[in-house]
């Protein structure tokens, strides 16, 4: 069975608005489970490492670049080809959110699915 180039999980981000239930879901993922802290910017943002590497995002009421995502988690895709990929959703009819975005290593592009939950594709650039 084809996975259309599509490896695994490669990200979760999740937005929280309230500041409490944000700075709870920050101890319960950096105190009780201990995961790594790769970036943190006070009531902003805080991203956690996860051992095989996965990445899991907590946005909290500071962030304005996630509102996006509303109250549900966005699940971030690893692909072979975010464009190649992008261009084949696309001509089906799916909706992304804005350009592909990229920094040194990485690229990724978020997209709205038919339940209205926003995903993303991550590749290497």
């Amino acid at each position: 069975m084809s996975t259309g180039g599509v490896h695994g999980l490669g990200f979760l981000g999740v937005r929280i608005e309230d500041r409490e239930r944000f700075r709870a879901a920050v101890g319960l993922y950096r105190d009780t489970l201990g995961l790594e802290v790769v970036r943190e910017e006070s009531d902003r943002l805080v991203w956690f490492r996860l051992g095989d590497g996965t990445e899991l995002h907590v946005y909290g009421p500071e962030d304005t670049d996630h509102v996006a995502f509303g109250d549900r988690p966005c699940v971030g895709l690893v692909v072979d080809d975010v464009e190649g990929t992008r261009r084949r959703m696309e001509a089906e009819g799916v909706e992304f959110l804005w350009d592909t975005q990229r920094d040194g290593e990485r690229e990724w592009a978020h997209y709205r699915g038919p339940d209205g939950t926003v995903y993303e594709l991550i590749g290497r650039r």
